[in-house]
């Protein structure tokens, strides 16, 4: 680990000196890659610059206490020893932590589409009730949420809803919400009130930029117009501005309505497009090394049940790390942070023991 440690303070030593180079100025791309990096190994060269500053005040202690005679002062000394020791062992745990590979997605913004499973319209009910968990959950975090694309049911619920959320490493603390959401309670419907289980999908998509996919619209994509409609089929709009876009070598298909520009739900289904076709390329990849590793906290597949919501009990359960919260309200209402952590934790632990 140390050794990768002195490689990587080389590295970031290169990185600076390439940064204060005059001539790197005039290259913009090359610039932002060079902030990038350095901004990546920051927090690595500085927690172990700390600890090797950690080492050197242990290696004075263990020389005071060898040579020391007042017992008073070999008292505090040894005081002095057990504190730098316990940082130490803090500092190596950290260390560990740091580098471990990053996924490279985890700086970007997300999609993330919810679609009603099982259960009928009390499933579109619990798929409008997750939406509004993410919402809040964007809020607390100041992220700006975009909706893209939604199919309303009559009563308030959702068939399908897409969303974007732009904010400082939103990937990386929503990859984990990705699969089966279920909700176990007694539906207002229900007269004998009997409790029913319905379902929710949730799929969590890192947002792809134009330079990650090279789509060549001419020909890979065939795009129609419509008018949009509401609930029951009726039309909500008089000119074709619906689109509907189909990538014909793997024949997805994005449609988008929400606008009354044809322009901006064109520029939204693209968005999707681009998400769902990252994530089969990432989904392919992840199949080659499925053999290899498979991650404590699950795949992110969106077959794999994960939570389940328990109303009578108000309890939810993430059925990846046995983690119980009896706070269902809160949850609900967006309190999602000891979920995201107890989950990240998770998954460190697992890269860390194949590392």
């Amino acid at each position: 680990m140390f050794e990768k440690l002195k490689d990587i303070e080389n590295r970031y030593a290169e990185v600076e000196s390439a940064l204060g180079d005059a001539a790197q100025i005039s290259n913009q791309q090359r610039l932002i890659e060079l902030s990038k990096t350095h901004a990546e190994l920051s927090p690595i060269v500085s927690t172990y610059q700390e600890y090797q500053q950690l080492e050197s005040a242990l290696e004075e202690t263990l020389l005071l206490i060898e040579s020391e005679t007042d017992a008073e002062m070999l008292g505090l000394a040894q005081e002095e020893l057990d504190a730098l020791t316990a940082e130490k062992e803090r500092l190596t745990e950290e260390l560990k932590v740091l580098i471990i590979p990053k996924d490279p997605n985890d700086a970007k913004n997300v999609i993330i589409e919810i679609r009603a499973g099982t259960g009928g319209e009390e499933a579109s009910l619990f798929a409008a009730e997750l939406f509004r968990m993410y919402t809040r959950y964007a809020e607390r975090q100041n992220w700006k949420l975009e909706l893209l694309s939604s199919n309303a049911t009559g009563l308030k619920g959702f068939k399908e809803v897409v969303f974007s959320i732009a904010g400082q490493n939103a990937y990386s603390q929503l990859k984990f919400e990705g699969g089966i959401h279920r909700v176990q309670r007694i539906p207002a419907t229900e007269a004998s009130g009997r409790i029913h289980t319905s379902a929710a999908t949730v799929a969590v998509l890192p947002e792809a930029e134009a330079l990650d996919l090279a789509i060549d619209e001419a020909t890979e994509l065939r795009i129609d117009t419509y008018r949009s409609s509401g609930p029951g089929g009726q039309s909500v709009n008089t000119t074709d501005s619906a689109i509907r876009i189909t990538h014909l070598p793997t024949g997805l298909v994005v449609t988008c309505q929400d606008e009354k520009s044809q322009h901006k739900n064109r520029s939204k289904a693209m968005k999707i497009l681009r998400a769902r076709l990252q994530e089969q390329k990432q989904f392919e990849l992840n199949s080659e090394r499925a053999e290899t590793r498979r991650s404590m906290v699950g795949s992110g597949d969106r077959s794999e049940k994960i939570r389940t919501y328990n109303f009578p009990q108000s309890r939810v359960t993430d059925h990846r790390i046995q983690f119980s919260s009896y706070q269902l309200d809160s949850v609900l209402d967006g309190d999602l942070q000891t979920f995201i952590e107890r989950l990240t934790t998770a998954d460190q632990a697992e890269r860390l023991k194949e590392a």
